[in-house]
């Protein structure tokens, strides 16, 4: 069905057959769902004609492929996306129109995909969308999780985590590739033989327990060039689906062990890992993946290369994070154990082959699996991982003789458990951070060892967004503005030309229709709110935005205690000056971190008491929106007029909100920490708000045993105050032990840690006197002006078009295919 041009009476024709033959319905009687299914179809089958001449391309120039390993694709909604990567967005609505059939009626209808969570994810997804777009070969590899994380609902206040069913309709846009399965193999014993013939020693897995990995593909669309790629992630299927002979003798559970254990594995996306079994699933999980992504990528080389030596001049494996770093040992058993390699031969491919992406400067989020079950459930892997930490101490004790100290510190096996950062170091042959500063910390603090051993590993790739999502979807009338402005759409792929609205942004004109815009997705927001939490709020006062993963380091909890701290002067000054402000949460808290759960909660209480408070005259608002996701995401970047980035300096990365948010004209609120540095570079420290400790003041306090958060609480009475509210009851019906945990971690720290640990009180002060000057700026109409558009203005280094090139420049070296 390719047609170069949109055929729109065949489009029609196309979607009434679908119901026809999916549903044996007509279209009065089809619902929303089943037309969006119809519609996606449809598109699906001008992708497949891309997609096949795309593959065939590859086949006949054979370039340099990239896997790009990650346990999260937060790929958001793909109808609209892909309809204008192929440019045909107003011609299906128009098509759709002449049917009767409103678009964004039907775009609603697709669920979000559960592959991802977080920022991770959500910048795995824009990667993809940015490599199809330059014209470079590329698989993400992942799992086809069945219900993601989870969906999130809150009830009472609490968040409450329930299956996100996002697959019970099908997935109209994903090809199932039975033909391209591979078996994975868990537990068991390994037993040696020596083959005479070769001199080999062969080693052989027995009595293990295995599942076949089969991919379903999914398709990534480049951006008006007719290329695309392949979002490849992997279901769990038993090997034998029933075991009749076990079910006769009566052993039922034994009967049906493969599917469940099959099941098992790509249920849930982060398991919680409190626990022994949890610990295992996850790293069954990490282990599925990339075993049969691998064993995918070196047959698919085979196929037309006959030197197994030369792998990694074919191909490149992009480790993002710790997850998937287990690839450089499952690669050294597929090069040793399946192609007969010796160890040298087999570990300088892989060290060709393997590079990583360090995501975090939080020492726990550096994953450490206990030894006895990582070598229990991957028993030949941990073989190898032995004599890779053999050989690399004995590196470090070369360079480094007599200093066992540096064995202790980089070792990957140490303490009873395996090191999985430092293997990815140890074995990559680049290893980045995501942000200037981020990089300069791991460089000089987290992985300063590493850094001194091999300077020439560690490299720079500040992360970016796609504005073909963030801005021409998620916010078509800037887009529309934008293009206008500048004469040209061609932003959708040089994003560095929005410098050229800089001279706008003293224009009066130019001006307020920006902020009639912003007007109008407040309005659009509004909207969503009045529907889904009932909450009037006015579009005219200041919407005041943070939405992320939440955790303790992002301190959404100073921000609920900002607005504790703003509601109590507002109850005593009743008249006092202040513009309306509506303080927008959205987040999700990992089912097991109880902390970040409480601060759901807290918010919730908060919004609770003053949404209903009648004296305060509406000037204050509070909302904390359900289940954030990249489809409300959307929403959300484009309505806001402040973008809360307020990590305590040195722990954030770099985020990828602040981008989000910048892009479509909102100030950064923020500490100098992760890529905010680098959007201040852009803009200029008059187009943000800044406040807070630097980093280097965070790290200095952190190895002197932290600072005494008491000693605020004593002598700062509005503190003092907000701290008493956690536990007098005043949002909690009278409980004080609802909040007790928070006002204890504040306070006086856990067993082991130091009191208030993300140094929320020692920031508070500043953090109120920046939300001050918000205020003050906000009144200067055109001020604020101003300052937005020199944020949409500024945001061209922030495209994850620029940041893939940059890897493809320094790291993967890939061939652009036209």
């Amino acid at each position: 069905m390719k047609t170069e041009r949109f055929d729109k009476k065949l489009f029609k024709q196309e979607v009434l057959n679908n119901l026809k033959t999916q549903f044996r319905v007509e279209l009065d009687n089809a619902s929303q769902q089943q037309i969006y299914q119809a519609v996606a179809y449809a598109l699906k089958e001008w992708i497949i004609e891309d997609w096949m001449d795309t593959q065939k391309t590859y086949e006949e120039k054979d370039p340099k492929i990239l896997y790009y390993m990650s346990m999260e694709f937060l790929m958001g909604r793909a109808l609209g996306n892909n309809l204008i990567n192929m440019s045909m967005y107003g011609e299906v609505k128009e098509a759709l129109d002449e049917l009767g059939v409103d678009l964004n009626a039907v775009e609603d209808q697709e669920p979000d995909p559960a592959l991802g969570n977080g920022g991770l994810g959500r910048l795995a997804a824009c990667f993809l969308d940015s490599l199809a777009t330059l014209g470079y070969a590329a698989y993400g590899c992942g799992i086809r999780y069945q219900y993601g994380m989870f969906k999130q609902k809150i009830k009472d206040g609490y968040q409450i985590e329930v299956p996100d069913e996002w697959l019970k309709n099908g997935n109209p846009f994903e090809l199932k590739r039975p033909e391209y399965a591979k078996e994975v193999r868990f537990g068991g014993n390994i037993r040696t033989e020596y083959d005479e013939a070769t001199g080999r020693t062969n080693f052989i897995q027995e009595n293990y327990q295995s599942v076949m990995a089969v991919p379903f593909d999914y398709p990534i669309v480049g951006y008006g060039n007719h290329i695309v790629n392949t979002l490849r992630i992997w279901d769990a299927e038993a090997i034998t689906d029933f075991q009749l002979d076990s079910f006769d003798k009566g052993e039922y559970d034994k009967a049906v062990e493969q599917k469940n254990l099959a099941k098992n594995i790509v249920e849930v996306l982060y398991p919680n890992d409190n626990h022994y079994e949890g610990k295992e699933l996850r790293l069954k999980q990490q282990y599925f993946f990339v075993s049969a992504s691998l064993q995918a990528a070196v047959a698919k080389y085979k196929k037309n290369h006959d030197d197994i030596t030369k792998l990694y001049e074919k191909m490149t494996i992009q480790m993002n994070d710790t997850h998937p770093t287990v690839s450089v040992a499952e690669l050294m058993r597929i090069l040793m154990d399946e192609e007969g390699l010796g160890w040298d031969e087999a570990w300088e491919v892989t060290t060709k082959t393997c590079a990583y992406t360090n995501h975090t400067i939080m020492a726990e989020a550096l994953e450490k699996w206990p030894i006895d079950l990582f070598s229990k459930l991957l028993p030949r892997v941990y073989q190898i991982v032995e004599e890779i930490d053999r050989r690399f101490v004995n590196k470090i004790r070369e360079m480094y003789p007599g200093n066992e100290e540096k064995v202790k510190k980089m070792a990957i096996l140490w303490d009873g458990q395996v090191r999985m950062a430092h293997m990815a170091i140890a074995a990559g042959y680049s290893v980045n951070g995501v942000a200037k500063l981020h990089t300069e910390i791991l460089k000089n603090q987290e992985l300063k060892d590493f850094y001194q051993m091999m300077p020439e590993k560690f490299n720079n790739k500040t992360n970016g967004i796609t504005q073909r999502r963030f801005l021409m979807h998620g916010n078509p009338l800037l887009a529309d503005w934008v293009t206008k402005k500048l004469g040209t759409d061609t932003w959708a792929t040089d994003l560095s030309l929005m410098s050229g609205l800089k001279k706008y942004v003293d224009d009066p004109k130019a001006q307020k229709e920006f902020m009639d815009i912003k007007l109008q997705n407040k309005k659009r927001l509004a909207k969503y709110i009045l529907e889904h939490n009932g909450v009037e709020v006015d579009p005219t006062s200041i919407f005041d935005v943070q939405v992320k993963r939440l955790h303790e380091y992002k301190r959404q909890l100073m921000n609920i205690l900002h607005v504790m701290y703003l509601y109590n002067q507002l109850k005593k000054n009743p008249n006092m000056k202040f513009y309306p402000r509506t303080f927008i949460f959205g987040a999700k808290a990992a089912a097991g971190y109880l902390r970040a759960k409480q601060t759901i909660k807290l918010i919730n209480s908060v919004a609770d008491k003053v949404n209903n408070d009648a004296s305060i005259k509406g000037k204050l608002k509070v909302v904390f929106i359900e289940d954030y996701r990249v489809s409300n995401a959307e929403w959300i970047f484009a309505a806001a007029d402040v973008s809360e980035q307020i990590s305590t300096a040195s722990k954030e990365a770099s985020g990828t909100g602040n981008m989000k948010f910048m892009l479509n004209g909102a100030p950064t609120l923020g500490t100098m920490d992760g890529a905010n540095v680098e959007i201040v570079d852009e803009v200029g420290a008059e187009n943000a708000f800044i406040f807070g400790m630097s980093s280097e003041e965070v790290i200095n306090y952190e190895n002197n045993g932290g600072y005494h958060p008491y000693e605020i609480y004593q002598n700062d009475k509005d503190i003092h105050e907000v701290l008493d509210q956690l536990v007098d009851g005043t949002y909690a019906n009278g409980d004080p032990e609802l909040y007790k945990d928070l006002y204890q971690s504040l306070l006086f720290g856990d067993t082991g840690s130091q009191a208030d640990m993300y140094f929320i009180l020692k920031d508070f002060r500043s953090y109120a006197e920046a939300q001050k000057k918000v205020e003050e700026a906000y009144r200067d109409t055109k001020g604020w002006a101003k300052m937005a558009m020199t944020n949409t203005a500024g945001c061209g280094k922030f495209s994850s078009d620029r940041t893939i090139q940059e890897y493809v420049d320094d790291i993967w070296h890939l061939d652009k295919i036209r």
